[in-house]
C-alpha cells in the first residue's frame, strides 16, 4: 500500500470491489501498518476527495452496487476531518440527504443480489457519516432514519436462503451490527431508534 497509494493519480468511484474510498476506511478501521500508513492513508484521502463538490447522489444505486460512492467518501472522510471541518465538507459535497432503500427482485441473481448488500453499506456509512458530525448538527436525525430504514431492509435479506447473497451478506451485516467502523460507538451521535432489534439480530448472527 505504500508503495501503491502514491502512484494512484486518481480514486477509483466504482460501486464494487474496486472502490477505493471503502478500501481507505477499512485500512484506517484495521490499524494495519501502524501510523506511518495511517498517515499516509489520511494524506491521500484529502488529495483525491477535499475539493469534490455536489456528489451525484440521485444517481445511485447502479444495478450491480453493493457500495455507494457517494457515502463511501463521506464515509472515508469523516475518520480524516475534525467534526468541524467534516461538516462544512459534507454541506459542499452532498446537500442533498434523500435516500431509499434499493429493491432486489430477484435475490437469487448473484449481481441483482449485490443491492441486499447496497442497503446494508449504506446503513453502516450512514451511521458513520452522522458519528462524525458534531453532536447538535441537524442532519444527524435525517441520517440516522435513513440508516435504520436501510438496516432493517439489509438485514431482512440475510437469511442464506439463495447462496448468491447467503455466502457474503452476513459480513455486511456483522460490520453493520456489530458497528466495527465506528471508532466510539454512539459516542458522536445518538443510537437509531429500533436498535434493540438490531441487537436481536446481531445476537442471531452469533449463534448461526
Amino acid at each position: 500500500m505504500k508503495t501503491w497509494l502514491p502512484k494512484l493519480s486518481y480514486p477509483v468511484r466504482s460501486g464494487e470491489h474496486s472502490q477505493t474510498a471503502f478500501a481507505l476506511g477499512l485500512m484506517l478501521d484495521s490499524r494495519a501498518g501502524g501510523d506511518e500508513l495511517a498517515s499516509l492513508i489520511r494524506s491521500r484521502a484529502r488529495a483525491f476527495y477535499m475539493n469534490d463538490r455536489n456528489c451525484p447522489l440521485g444517481y445511485e444505486p447502479s444495478g450491480e452496487d453493493f457500495l455507494s460512492p457517494c457515502l463511501a467518501e463521506a464515509d472515508a472522510m469523516r475518520r480524516v476531518l475534525p467534526a468541524r471541518d467534516y461538516a462544512a465538507w459534507l454541506t459542499r459535497f452532498m446537500p442533498k440527504m434523500t435516500l431509499t432503500p434499493a429493491v432486489v427482485t430477484d435475490p437469487s441473481d448473484p449481481k441483482l443480489a449485490h443491492l441486499d448488500g447496497l442497503n446494508l453499506s449504506r446503513a453502516w456509512m450512514l451511521e458513520g457519516i452522522a458519528s462524525g458530525l458534531p453532536k447538535n448538527d441537524p442532519r444527524v436525525a435525517t441520517l440516522l432514519a435513513a440508516a435504520k430504514a436501510h438496516a432493517d431492509a439489509g438485514l431482512a435479506s440475510v437469511t442464506g436462503e439463495h447462496y448468491e447473497g447467503g455466502h457474503w451478506l452476513g459480513s455486511f451485516a456483522t460490520y453493520l451490527v456489530t458497528k466495527r467502523g465506528l471508532a466510539t460507538p454512539s459516542s458522536s451521535a445518538p443510537a437509531a431508534s429500533g436498535s434493540s432489534g438490531r441487537d436481536r439480530k446481531a445476537k442471531s448472527l452469533r449463534l448461526r
